[in-house]
């Protein structure tokens, strides 16, 4: 791996002195590559924080535009960029935080066989979509290509966040061990209908941002194999032990072939 500059250890000392990261991780988070998918609620605190700590190339996808109703939240953009796509707006706040780290803007919502091309290049994918077409072509190309993702939710008060380290042996339960099918559509109203506190997404998308900095930087602990619930009102955390779903149909035939079963 490439030596840190002067320059280098000066702006990421603070994260070096970190006895799980030191100069090694710092090194990889320089070398690592990231697919993010959606800059709004989540992707702008979680896009912030994967600048800031160093990740040398961010690719963000969102198809949206920035609107003045996303600003409380969505702590990335500014009211001189309103009406940008959002992508193309966190190119512009990223830079102005980190010059070093490459960021790339998809102006698109990635589908399909597009969506798959863009995780398998990818070290590691931050899910901070909020549709579960989105999640389930992430959880399926991350298993395809072997590429940890970590996802997160948010809404009212409310918000969870799961790892899934897919390029770990044995595989870790995936995101259709917990959710085999979509929930029904009173369960995935969009915050434009019930609402969102900004802090609470703020979170959300911090954990997000710091559970992708540690595996890339090589800490194996975090939330796989668990689901993390965060309750803004009474503020409070609590984790869930997730279980691995033997007729999952997303990962079941991925387990067959790492057993040889």
């Amino acid at each position: 791996m490439a030596e840190l500059t002067d320059e280098q250890l000066e702006r990421y000392g603070r994260q070096i002195l970190l006895p799980r990261i030191g100069v090694e991780g710092q090194q990889r988070l320089l070398a690592s590559r990231v697919l993010l998918l959606g800059a709004g609620g989540l992707g702008a605190p979680a896009a912030l924080y994967l600048a800031g700590a160093g990740v040398g190339e961010l690719v963000v996808a969102d198809a949206d535009s920035v609107e003045p109703s996303n600003l409380h939240r969505q702590v990335l953009h500014s009211e001189s960029r309103v009406g940008w796509n959002k992508a193309e707006s966190a190119v512009a706040g990223l830079y102005q935080l980190n010059s070093q780290t490459v960021v790339k803007a998809r102006a698109e919502r990635l589908e399909g066989q597009e969506l798959s091309a863009a995780v398998a290049q990818a070290d590691l994918v931050v899910d901070a979509s909020d549709n579960f077409p989105t999640r389930f072509g992430l959880n399926a190309a991350g298993l395809r290509h072997r590429v940890p993702l970590v996802t997160g939710a948010v809404i009212r008060m409310e918000g969870q966040v799961m790892a899934f380290p897919f390029d770990a042996d044995p595989l870790p339960p995936c995101y259709r061990c917990t959710y085999r099918d979509p929930p029904d559509t009173a369960e995935t109203e969009r915050c434009a209908v019930t609402g969102v506190l900004g802090p609470a997404a703020g979170v959300i998308g911090t954990l997000l941002a710091t559970e992708a900095i540690k595996r890339l930087a090589g800490i194996e602990e975090g939330l796989a194999g668990r689901l993390l619930v965060f309750d803004a009102l009474n503020m409070d955390f609590r984790t869930i032990a997730l279980s691995r779903d033997p007729e999952c149909p997303a990962c079941s035939a991925f387990r067959t072939e790492s057993t040889g079963s």
